[in-house]
């Protein structure tokens, strides 16, 4: 089900048969390194990864992530969209696309319709988003859709370095 247009993109709701897609982008080194590895090396895992993490989303609070395509060739690029998490005490804004869509502004496409979607169609009145310390590119085209750092949080279950909270509108 299609959610949103932009000039260059599509971005619909995922559904199960994307899962090859996510085993890929999931085993992205990008992912792994920026997002953490999940552990997905199957599609069948891949499947079960999807439904409980990213399709459970849209009946629980009616938005999720979305698998973002090219609007002329039909052919997926990455994920945009929103999560709830329990760690977190509004939604946030999440992306992520292969290598090479990447630095092409696919990603601050997407996210600004998204942003927007969600503030004035989804009446959201404040979005977080967060990233790796590490990930500068991330944390850029957040602060150029207008998030600002609020500081860092630890990440529950992660053993990694905190994650920066970013918040829109600050």
């Amino acid at each position: 089900m299609k959610v949103l247009d932009t000039e260059r993109l599509s971005l619909r709701r995922l559904v199960p048969s994307d899962d090859a897609f996510i085993l890929r982008l999931l085993n992205d080194p990008g992912w792994i390194r920026y997002i953490g590895d999940r552990g997905v090396r199957t599609v069948e895992a891949a499947r079960a990864y999807l439904e409980a993490r990213m399709l459970s989303q849209y009946a629980t609070y009616g938005f999720g992530l979305w698998m973002v395509e090219s609007r002329e060739g039909g052919e997926p690029m990455g994920i945009c969209g929103l999560v709830k998490r329990d760690t977190l005490p509004m939604p946030d804004l999440g992306f992520a696309f292969m290598p090479a869509y990447r630095g092409h502004g696919f990603a601050y496409e997407s996210a600004l319709a998204v942003r927007d979607h969600a503030t004035g169609v989804l009446g959201i009145a404040r979005l977080l988003a967060i990233t790796s310390p590490v990930n500068e590119a991330s944390a850029r085209l957040l602060v150029r859709l207008g998030f600002v750092a609020e500081g860092r949080m630890p990440w529950a279950g992660d053993d990694k370095d905190p994650v920066t909270v970013y918040a829109f509108p600050a």
